[in-house]
């Protein structure tokens, strides 16, 4: 079994306004075999959709032609020409997303799902939280109300972030105001809800500390990102500083950067990305480094449904898992489309599909419907890593 044809698709939908063309951008990978079987993989897009689709081709030079069950060879294959694959992230996602699209294969030719391949089921459900719930929130009122919503759809969890446009320092009316903002959640969710609060890689020491002084009297279950992330030793000095949980991992590119991590005691949880990680090959390997560290894995997971679905599958095999993030109910209604059966969010869980490969089936109609070309949309009065309409204070 040969990699055969290569397929890369760039998914959006028109943007409201601007010069740039396509806004909500999915990068997705499709390969086929020379006896007819598919995969699917995703790639990263934030702000470099064009780079990343040139890099997909790039890797598609070592790829095509080769067995998609020789995993481990062909991460090594592509380690070998690509001189800065440890510090590019546009060629680690594209290697991950062949990767992912290889495991979607091996489960198609063994007719199992990818769990069941790298460890089998140490779970058929996977504890959820919300993201991208709070958009257009500002008020804390606006963040309570939206709360209780989700709470009221069974999530047991929600990530926000409470720090409007501040960035780099925050000064006392920054911190108090995030501080309404977090408790109206947890007076509107009346203390039932674990509580994440998202930093966004974006502060310097001494104000994220000072913002977890403020904000541990609510004893959020993580502070993700607290300072910015290749501030290492700010980051040591956060941790000295404090006693809150930290989760961080979705800038990690690299197992050795994971390991550095670990070993340097820095974080409680890690939030690697499977779509820029190096796939499951490497994502499987980071979870096993972890769990000798004691560290649960919440793999970072915002961007779309393939993402989603060889997330969950990983979820199932590892034993150090502790939840997962999900923007499942706040995707646009196309990226929902994409996918036929998608597991939907009930009581704060998604089930673990067992259907082989990634356990999804890819709608080729809403495929063809939503490829987009050109630049995504860029916005200079918010940054595209903010939750839409909460750049402000």
């Amino acid at each position: 079994m040969k990699i055969s044809d290569i397929e890369i698709y760039q998914l959006g939908e028109p943007a409201a306004q601007g010069s740039a063309t396509w806004a909500g951008n999915s990068i997705l990978l499709k390969l086929t075999t020379s006896d007819g079987v598919v995969g699917y993989g995703e790639a990263v897009p934030t702000l470099r959709v064009q780079p990343v689709i040139q890099s997909l081709r790039e890797v598609a030079r070592v790829y095509k032609g080769k067995d998609p069950l020789d995993m481990e060879l062909n991460i090594h294959e592509w380690y070998k020409h690509d001189f800065y694959l440890p510090m590019s992230f546009e060629s680690t996602t594209a290697l991950s997303a062949y990767d992912i699209a290889c495991w979607d294969i091996a489960g198609k030719h063994f007719g199992a799902p990818i769990h069941q391949l790298i460890g089998g089921s140490f779970r058929n459900s996977v504890r959820v939280y919300a993201n991208g719930w709070y958009d257009k929130c500002v008020t804390p009122e606006e963040f309570g109300s939206r709360a209780k919503k989700f709470m009221g759809m069974g999530y047991t969890a929600l990530k926000f972030d409470p720090f409007g446009t501040h960035y780099d320092s925050i000064d006392r009316t920054g911190i108090d105001r995030a501080y309404q903002r977090v408790k109206a959640v947890r007076e509107a969710t009346s203390g039932k809800v674990d509580l994440l609060i998202e930093h966004h890689g974006r502060f310097d020491p001494n104000s994220a500390i000072a913002i977890a002084r403020r904000l541990r009297d609510f004893d959020p279950l993580f502070m993700e990102e607290p300072v910015h992330p290749d501030n290492l030793e700010g980051l040591r000095k956060y941790r000295d500083a404090t006693d809150v949980r930290v989760a961080l991992g979705e800038r990690i590119l690299t197992k050795e950067q994971a390991a550095y991590v670990l070993s340097n005691r820095l974080t409680d949880y890690l939030q690697i990305d499977i779509t820029n990680i190096g796939g499951v090959t490497v994502a499987r390997k980071v979870a096993a480094i972890a769990e000798a560290y004691g560290v649960e894995m919440a793999f970072h997971n915002a961007f779309g449904p393939i993402q989603n679905a060889v997330t969950i599958q990983v979820d199932a095999a590892i034993p150090n898992f502790l939840i997962q993030e999900s923007f499942y109910d706040c995707f646009p209604a196309w990226k929902r489309q994409l996918v036929k059966d998608q597991s939907k969010v009930e009581n704060g869980q998604t089930k673990v599909p067992t259907k082989p490969g990634l356990g999804i089936e890819i709608d080729e109609k809403v495929l063809e419907k939503h490829q987009a070309e050109g630049q995504e949309y860029f916005s200079p009065n918010e940054p595209v890593w903010v939750v839409k309409d909460t750049w402000k204070d």
